[in-house]
C-alpha cells in the first residue's frame, strides 16, 4: 500500500509542478489555490509512504516521478526541448527509480 501512496504522491507532485506555471508567481487565484492543495496532498501521501519505505528511497522515487512527469508534460504542453542528451539523462533518472524500487523490495 505504501508504494501506491508513493506513486500517488509523485503524480500529485507532477500536477502541482505543472500548476506552478499557471499560477504566474501565485498572482492568479484559482490556479494558485489548486496548486497549493495539490502540494499539500502530495506531501500527505509522501508522509504515508515513508511509514514503511525508507526515507531516502521514498524521497528519491517521489522526486524522480515528479521530475520525469514534469519534463514529459513540459515537452507536451510547453514545447520544451527534446534534445537527445536531455532525454538520455531523463532515462537515467527512470533507471534509478526502477533500481531503487527493485532493491527496496528485495531487502
Amino acid at each position: 500500500m505504501e508504494w501506491l501512496f508513493l506513486i500517488l504522491a509523485g503524480l500529485l507532485e507532477i500536477a502541482w509542478a505543472v500548476g506552478l506555471k499557471y499560477t504566474d508567481g501565485f498572482t492568479v487565484f484559482l490556479p494558485s489555490v489548486i496548486t497549493v492543495v495539490l502540494m499539500i496532498l502530495s506531501f500527505i501521501f509522501l508522509s504515508l509512504a515513508v511509514r514503511e519505505i525508507p526515507l531516502g528511497t521514498a524521497y528519491a522515487v517521489w522526486t524522480g516521478i515528479g521530475t520525469l512527469g514534469t519534463v514529459i508534460l513540459g515537452i507536451i504542453l510547453f514545447d520544451e526541448s527534446t534534445d537527445a542528451l536531455r532525454l538520455f539523462f531523463i532515462a537515467v533518472i527512470l533507471i534509478g527509480i526502477i533500481g531503487l524500487k527493485v532493491i527496496t523490495l528485495k531487502s
